[in-house]
């Protein structure tokens, strides 16, 4: 797999802090390898330090090496050296430039490259990629001044409109003239032409002068963004006034209640090797309280993806904190494991990294996706994580069982390494033997099914079980979409290139093999990919992702946290509303969900505890210049029945991961049974392990099971009030109705 370069994948990120944290103080003065290698335990803070000191020469993506290199080499370029390569090398230094956020060098020295090619008479398609690189400048330019120093609600989101219009319109407005500058350079066959297609509508709503400024050849339908189905409500963007828009490169995001006061508070965390973790508190008047150096998290540093648990049974909320993706052999970063210590008496929670005492760092390799399950039923909770292997590394997975104390890897007797570039991995029990199964969807090459053998096994079945995805795959997860009680699957192909994704709004047919899997579970071992039958047969580019009933029908809508690394690539995040498990109705204009900038991390909770679940979505690239403000989108409600369920095991993992809740109830003269299946969701984003199920007009739940799968046991309760959320204990017959004000966390031990 070769990684995305300057020209391909992810866009521009703001400039790295290369500060060192005040409340951090090193009194080690050697390695965490020599520590390693005199057998004592190696500092987690001080390798992650060393990691951001490392960043300007290692890191591809937040380094400064590329802008180095090309600057010295127009400084003194070599004797030989032709105007064409004095083109290339000017042209690559202003999209290094324009990566980091230089935006007005970058300008300078692509506007340069382009004249000094004209003058040369160097091909029309370098000349094309030069304008096209300047033409992204100059919308950056535009970006930078509206939609971060002017931000509001409504900024980068589709349809562009009210406060979302630039009002400093010089950027856009030179970014116009240089996409139709493209158009006449380049062909059709070149992928930057579509690129430019789009993004000539794209500044044009910008400027408040879409459709009329751009010509009738060009011009994209909304229709084809978003289809015309039923009316839909907005959901607000509200994260400015909740206190949670912060302004950050890709990242992590956790929803759930970790101070345990009934509230879901938010963890996010950035791939900015120098930016700690932040913890948001639910103060349950609309508005979060940010913690860091009082949650012990100041000097947990970076993190592209993030993952909550209880590993140890301990009924507290750990954190898993996975570094590397993208940076093949310079993305050997430690994962941290962070075990929850406790609340305060002011209710806040401390962790504490324990990744090194338990076995989960030290043998370490890129990745950003991973999954908890009891894979052996042995009552608590063991991790898979899925590595990045690239030419340059190979990089087995790790399945670490859980022993007590510590972690063991047992991948290799497993059977499950599968030495390819995985980008997302979850568990679910698919074929009902209640050990979970373990997918896998790989960048590089087919997706893997492991089949759980039930003794420490795992059999691969993805071809018999036609999961075999699309060669570039990234999130992946396990869900009942159709309510029929068996795990369905769905993994997406990864559009490399906007131009392929924006072909689509332009009527290009698109081919079935670049169609998103919406595997449906046929019941016998095996899967139907029903994407087109249910609708979503449009080319994607989720990164970000998660499910959720957001109008409490009992059926399982889902959200994509679009884009790629490179900055052309600006398509809108996409939400996708289940009807009745037949087909899946695109809202993204009408909800306003279509926010333009990367989207990541995705979770779905009930914020404000109204009784519907809200969507908070962690934004922001991966390049210094890519930065931009997290969204929490509020649901405006739609009237229907739901109940929250937080199950405690005992026998179980205490999470009760993997736990499959079912629910019976009557919904408009008809009988209706919905299930839920125990876990965070989607494999780029966390949600609440408390399951929430939309019950549409439901007076009540008639009949409640709980299926616990260590124990083969079911818990059946008759009569269940809706518009709640009650607590369940494995083996007991008592539910406990839950208020946001009720403490459920124990208190530190002494």
């Amino acid at each position: 797999m070769n990684l995305p370069g300057p020209h391909g994948s992810y866009r521009g990120w703001s400039i790295i802090r290369l500060f060192t944290i005040a409340a951090l103080v090193l009194t080690v003065h050697r390695s965490p390898m020599d520590a390693q290698a005199e057998g004592a335990t190696p500092d987690m803070a001080l390798r992650l330090q060393q990691i951001l000191k490392e960043t300007p020469d290692k890191n591809l993506y937040l380094g400064t090496k590329d802008i180095r290199k090309w600057r010295a080499w127009l400084e003194s370029p070599p004797f030989y050296a032709k105007a064409a390569d004095k083109v290339w090398a000017m042209m690559e230094l202003g999209i290094a430039e324009l990566r980091y956020g230089q935006e007005k060098e970058a300008v300078q020295h692509l506007g340069q490259a382009f004249k000094l090619g004209r003058e040369s008479q160097v091909e029309a398609k370098q000349l094309g990629e030069c304008m096209f690189f300047l033409g992204i400048a100059y919308l950056r330019f535009a970006e930078t001044q509206n939609c971060c120093q002017q931000h509001s609600p409504e900024s980068c989101t589709l349809p562009i409109r009210g406060a979302g219009l630039h009002t400093k319109q010089e950027g856009s407005k030179n970014a116009m003239v240089a996409f139709s500058q493209v158009l006449r350079l380049l062909t059709p066959k070149e992928p930057k032409y579509h690129s430019a297609r789009w993004l000539l509508n794209v500044t044009a709503m910008t400027l408040g002068t879409f459709p009329e400024a751009v010509p009738t050849n060009h011009r994209i339908k909304l229709d084809r963004v978003t289809p015309q189905g039923d009316r839909f409500p907005a959901f607000p963007n509200i994260a400015q006034k909740a206190g949670v828009n912060s302004f950050n490169l890709a990242g992590g995001a956790i929803a759930d209640d970790f101070n345990g006061d009934g509230w879901i508070d938010i963890m996010t965390s950035s791939w900015d090797t120098g930016q700690s973790l932040t913890l948001f508190l639910n103060q349950g008047q609309g508005t979060f309280k940010p913690v860091v150096q009082q949650a012990g998290l100041e000097t947990t540093l970076g993190g592209l993806n993030l993952i909550q648990t209880d590993y140890n049974n301990d009924g507290l909320l750990d954190v898993l904190v996975l570094r590397g993706a993208w940076l093949a052999e310079n993305g050997r970063h430690p994962n941290s494991l962070l075990r929850h210590d406790g609340v305060d008496e002011k209710g806040i929670p401390h962790f504490t990294d324990v990744s090194y005492q338990v076995g989960l760092a030290g043998v370490d390799y890129p990745t950003q996706t991973a999954s908890w399950a009891d894979y052996d039923l042995d009552g608590d909770l063991d991790l898979f994580i899925g590595n990045e292997s690239t030419e340059g590394i190979t990089a087995p997975c790790q399945l670490f069982r859980n022993d007590g104390d510590r972690f063991v890897d047992v991948a290799a007797q497993a059977g499950v390494l599968n030495h390819r570039f995985a980008k997302g991995v979850i568990w679910g029990d698919y074929d009902g033997d209640r050990y979970p199964d373990l997918y896998l969807s790989n960048m590089d090459g087919e997706n893997r099914l492991y089949r759980n053998q039930g003794d420490g096994t795992f059999s691969e079945v993805t071809m018999a079980s036609g999961t075999p995805g699309t060669y570039q795959s990234f999130p992946a997860w396990f869900w009942d979409y159709d309510n029929d009680g068996a795990l369905d699957l769905f993994s997406s192909f990864f559009s490399p290139d906007a131009g392929f994704t924006a072909s689509h709004y332009f009527g290009y047919a698109m081919q079935d093999q670049f169609l998103p899997g919406m595997y449906r579970n046929q019941g016998d071992g095996s899967f139907k990919n029903e994407a087109k039958a249910l609708g979503v047969n449009l080319p994607i580019m989720p990164m970000g992702c998660n499910f959720g009933d957001i109008n409490n029908d009992g059926w399982l809508d889902f959200f994509l946290g679009t884009g790629n690394v490179g900055l052309q690539h600006v398509t809108p995040n996409l939400m996708f509303v289940n009807r009745e498990g037949k087909r899946f109705e695109n809202v993204t204009l009408e909800g306003g969900f279509g926010h333009l900038q990367k989207g990541h991390s995705i979770g779905f909770a009930d914020f404000d505890h109204d009784g519907d679940l809200d969507i908070f979505a962690q934004m922001g690239g991966a390049f210094p210049a890519d930065k931009y403000y997290d969204a929490l989108y509020q649901n405006p409600g739609f009237g229907n029945a739901w109940l929250g369920v937080l199950l405690k095991g005992k026998q179980s993992n205490r999470a009760a991961i993997g736990a499959r809740i079912k629910v019976q109830f009557e919904d408009a003269g008809e009988m209706r049974t919905v299930y839920r299946h125990v876990n965070s969701g989607g494999s780029f984003g966390a949600n609440p392990l408390r399951q929430w199920l939309g019950l549409g007009q439901a007076k009540e739940v008639r009949t409640l099971e709980i299926f616990w799968p260590r124990t083969g046991e079911t818990q059946t309760f008759e009569g269940v009030a809706c518009r709640r959320t009650i607590l369940i204990e494995e083996g007991s017959q008592t539910i406990t109705h839950l208020e946001p004000t009720a403490s459920l966390v124990p208190p530190p031990e002494a």
